[in-house]
């Protein structure tokens, strides 16, 4: 699994011209992508990474301060782009895969604590955020092996 997590005054995600999910506080924005080797157990790993990194005011984590997160699907993050100009993102999992593990990603933060909220998977997602920092980290598990 990939995500770039923005450190974020505030956010929102809008769907058909709706919001679908917001920050109204400081907290944390999460993109996340899935990749076929991906299982459960890397969702609940990088939940409670994610939920305890330290990159919020004073050095403290989502879990030091009860912040939010605000966790968006994005398959894109698995974009290659070595050959030619169109990406290929044949390394994302598909739909099937992917919806089911981002879910349980979101669970896991919940078990923890955390208040969640997210976009809608599939969706055309119009994603607004003021970056406070700016900070913005990225994290593939592939890199724990």
């Amino acid at each position: 699994m990939r995500v770039v997590i923005q450190r974020a005054t505030s956010a929102e995600v809008v769907v058909e011209g709706r919001t679908v999910g917001s920050l109204t506080t400081p907290g944390l924005v999460v993109l996340v992508g899935v990749t076929g080797t991906d299982t459960a157990t890397t969702a609940e790993k990088l939940a409670e990474k994610v939920w305890g990194l330290r990159i919020l005011s004073e050095e403290k984590s989502a879990s030091d301060l009860n912040a939010p997160l605000l966790v968006v699907s994005q398959f894109t993050l698995y974009a290659s782009t070595r050959k030619g100009r169109r990406p290929s993102w044949s390394a994302a999992a598909p739909g099937p895969v992917s919806e089911p593990l981002v879910d349980h990603f979101v669970t896991h933060l919940r078990s923890l604590g955390a208040h969640v909220e997210t976009g809608i998977f599939g969706a055309d997602m119009k994603v607004g955020l003021v970056n406070d920092g700016p900070m913005t980290i990225l994290i593939d598990t592939d890199d724990w092996h």
